[in-house]
């Protein structure tokens, strides 16, 4: 497999088509522009829907699509995206570039009719927002609460579930035995009988995201799930993590997207249950000694803070300990930037969950002094 093309072939000027979901049709693209030090291809999405096309000549005189539902104002449906060409979608033909002009725009995934169907939607009058009617996104909460009567939902085809403390994974395919795509995602939560998500035959994408619990004997199989082409992990057990590489990388070259990052070792888990900063170590963008200070600043701040509450809760002591912490931050940040939207709002999330846990270790409302940490970071914050 050569770097400098992508892994499955696909060249600039190349249409290609896809079964549409929410079209219940065929739809088509083609490749503008090939990005190999980004690894991306720019992808145009057509105006066209119908049945399986053949060749370029089934889809007629193609124009590109332009949107202009909501505030699109008019622009083509024009993007980057990853230049694995997803193993669902097929080359065609070729035609000269409908348009020159590069994309600014990114995403991860080949669309598959999405913007097509809400361009129809929008253009038959109808302003209330689509929703797939074969989609569904719930917490684990409310998936544990409607399923406990054994109800299957054959109709469910993209499921995803937030907020995963424990969740059983044979009871999930019991319920959604015809998912092409799913998503589970906790914080440090708990999966089990992973492997029978093998039991998914149509399954095409898996994200799976701060979730643990599963080992290598839980991998997902190529033989049992061969129609898989996106598979995201984030964030989950380095065993598993290592047998989900090693048995999916061969496949990259077949149309399968595989992105697995955030590897954690049973110590990592033990060691950061507690660490609402977690997530920051191994990102990209964060200097990893910037890291280790970060959750020392962290530590500090959380430790001042639970022996002013429960010393006498002295809001002066509190705002000063908050500006300590927005202090530190400016001075980390101004070596190395690191802290843009996400990390601003992961600070002060991390904020509120040491003040949770004093409020725990305390036993009493902490209302205003939780307001004066809050405020004394914000008056000394630059981030």
């Amino acid at each position: 497999m050569r770097r400098d093309q992508p892994p499955r072939p696909v060249a600039v000027g190349d249409v290609v088509a896809v079964y549409s979901e929410a079209l219940g049709a065929w739809t088509a693209s083609q490749v503008t522009g090939i990005d190999v030090a980004q690894k991306c291809a720019a992808v145009l999405e057509l105006d066209w829907s119908g049945p399986k096309p053949e060749t370029v000549a089934d889809l007629g005189d193609v124009q590109p699509l332009r949107l202009t539902h909501h505030s699109w104002g008019g622009k083509l449906s024009h993007c980057n995206r990853s230049w694995v060409l997803p193993r669902s979608f097929t080359v065609i033909g070729s035609l000269p570039s409908l348009v020159t002009a590069p994309s600014y725009s990114y995403a991860s995934v080949w669309g598959r009719g999405e913007q097509l169907t809400l361009q129809r939607h929008w253009d038959s009058g109808d302003r209330e927002d689509w929703d797939a009617p074969y989609a569904l996104t719930c917490t684990a909460e409310e998936l544990s609460a409607e399923h406990t009567c054994g109800v299957v939902r054959a109709g469910v085809k993209h499921l995803t579930v937030r907020g995963i403390t424990r969740l059983d994974c044979a009871r999930l395919v019991s319920a959604f035995p015809d998912l092409t795509r799913l998503s589970l995602s906790g914080n440090l939560g708990t999966l089990t009988s992973a492997a029978a998500l093998n039991q998914l035959p149509r399954l095409q994408a898996l994200t799976i995201s701060e979730l643990f619990g599963m080992d290598a004997s839980d991998c997902l199989l190529p033989r049992h799930v061969p129609e898989v082409e996106e598979v995201s992990l984030y964030g989950i057990p380095a065993d598993y993590a290592a047998a989900m590489r090693k048995t999916w990388r061969p496949h990259v070259r077949h149309g399968v997207e595989l992105d697995v990052r955030g590897a954690r070792k049973p110590e990592w888990v033990d060691a950061n249950a507690a660490n609402p900063l977690r997530d920051w170590d191994g990102r990209e963008h964060i200097p990893r000694t910037a890291y280790r200070k970060a959750v020392a600043q962290y530590k500090a701040t959380r430790d001042a803070f639970l022996a002013e509450v429960t010393g006498g809760e002295g809001h002066g002591n509190i705002v000063e300990i908050g500006r300590t912490f927005g202090a530190a931050f400016n001075a980390l940040d101004s070596r190395t930037p690191f802290i843009e939207t996400v990390e601003r709002e992961e600070l002060f999330d991390a904020l509120d969950f040491l003040a949770d846990e004093a409020q725990t270790a305390a036993g009493r409302n902490l209302t205003a002094a939780r307001a004066a940490l809050i405020e004394g970071a914000n008056s000394s914050r630059d981030w």
